[in-house]
């Protein structure tokens, strides 16, 4: 199985240029589901999680091209309306064919997806959009059956702002008759980068970032051509990875806003941060201060940088509380940092953490996709070799982040 080997003390120099957000690209190429014409997509990453999705679309017939760099999706001969457990036990994002099927067909079956190793992440809020737009759903040996005449538009409010229920309810909103109002929906920058397919394709939609989304259903979509957007967590994984090992480098390809409230929790901590339009600068020549977070949605501290700003606060100078409020299990990867020497308790969906001088290395096993890369960046601040084991979960999320971190000068090495 292969592992990755990090050795620690390298300050990193030089510039980043993002991949496609695997966030944003798998709810983007689930979007041709709503449509017979030809949807094309650029800067779209290389992932396990992205290749899974290609293959329950081609289950599903949706005939798909590869060429220079973009893929082109024709949904026009979907003959299948069934996601099964096989796909969607690997892959829990393939529950948003759920709003695209009933929309444009009237009928879907899509394996319950379980839970995951960071928490159960139940899909009630999806049902009970679909619901609510008019569909007629019931649950049957592990399977949600849903079907529907035409949906009709109305006004649903979720509970929490569930980013998967926002862009599932989104997607068949669009085709729905009448008018949709999403409200304390998710604001994320990937609900926005949806939003912006869609409206290419022909939808009409406002207020998407907002808590509030208008919809106004139409009877047809049809082709458009989109780039997705950058990797906001990719970008934040190598921000923190410099404010830890030293050095200055340019994180290139995203509006430094789509990081909510990272960059400024990173001036916090000691960091000095350049902004400009597609990018930001990032500079560390001193060990950071230790500073306080919670996960919170959008524009919050984001639940997928908790994992990777706790590796940085093991080393950080002083004391620092964690808060995590999204996932009841994302404190697995504390036992994995504290083998580097990490200094962490947890208790009440708090860790606490007391930064020390210094990491040395070890061999550690990744728990999760974000724990895989809060344990590369614990290697990259650790004294000598740190062996990061299961790393099938970082191929789910981070395009040759290997080859991106040996740019900056890090030595790190993937062993097969």
């Amino acid at each position: 199985m292969d592992c990755i080997d990090v050795y620690g003390g390298r300050p990193l120099e030089g510039d980043v240029i993002l991949s496609g957000a695997k966030n944003a690209a798998l709810p983007l190429l689930i979007a041709s589901l709503l449509t017979d014409a030809v949807i094309e997509l650029k800067h779209v990453p290389d992932l396990k999680d992205i290749r899974t999705t290609l293959a329950l679309l081609q289950h599903l017939g949706v005939e798909i091209e590869h060429r220079a760099g973009a893929y082109r999706l024709s949904a026009a001969n979907v003959a299948c309306f069934e996601a099964p457990y096989e796909l969607v036990s690997t892959m829990r994002a393939s529950v948003l064919v759920l709003g695209p099927l009933l929309a444009r067909f009237g009928q879907v079956k899509v394996s319950l997806p379980g839970g995951c190793a960071i928490g159960a992440r139940p899909i009630q809020y999806h049902l009970m959009g679909l619901e609510k737009l008019g569909a007629e759903i019931w649950l049957e040996n592990g399977y949600v059956i849903a079907k529907a005449n035409r949906l009709k538009g109305t006004t649903i409010r979720f509970d929490f702002p569930s980013v998967g229920a926002t862009e599932n309810i989104l997607m068949a909103a669009v085709l729905a008759e009448g008018e949709t109002v999403l409200e304390n929906c998710a604001c994320e920058p990937e609900i926005v980068d949806l939003a912006n397919l869609l409206i290419k394709m022909g939808a009409y939609i406002t207020g998407a970032g907002t808590s509030t989304i208008l919809i106004r259903g139409v009877t047809k979509l049809h082709e458009a051509t989109h780039a997705v957007m950058g990797d906001r967590i990719e970008a934040g994984t190598f921000a923190l990875a410099v404010c830890g090992t030293g050095g200055a480098i340019r994180v290139m390809g995203i509006a430094p806003e789509a990081l909510g409230t990272l960059l400024a929790v990173c001036e916090q901590c000691g960091a000095q941060v350049e902004r400009f339009e597609d990018g930001f600068g990032m500079k560390a020549t001193e060990r950071m201060r230790a500073a306080s977070i919670t996960t919170e949605p959008y524009p919050g501290f984001p639940t997928d940088m908790q994992a990777q700003f706790m590796a940085l606060m093991s080393v950080a100078g002083g004391r620092s509380y964690i808060t995590e409020t999204i996932f009841e299990n994302r404190f697995m990867h504390c036992s994995e940092l504290a083998r580097l020497g990490a200094d962490i308790s947890v208790g009440g969906g708090i860790a606490t953490v007391r930064g020390v001088p210094a990491l040395s290395g070890a061999e550690v096993m990744a728990t999760d996709l974000r724990a895989s890369a809060s344990l590369i960046l614990g290697g990259l601040f650790a004294h000598g070799c740190t062996r990061v084991n299961r790393i099938y979960h970082l191929d789910r999320g981070y395009e040759r982040i290997e080859e991106k971190f040996r740019a900056l000068g890090a030595r790190i090495e993937r062993r097969i």
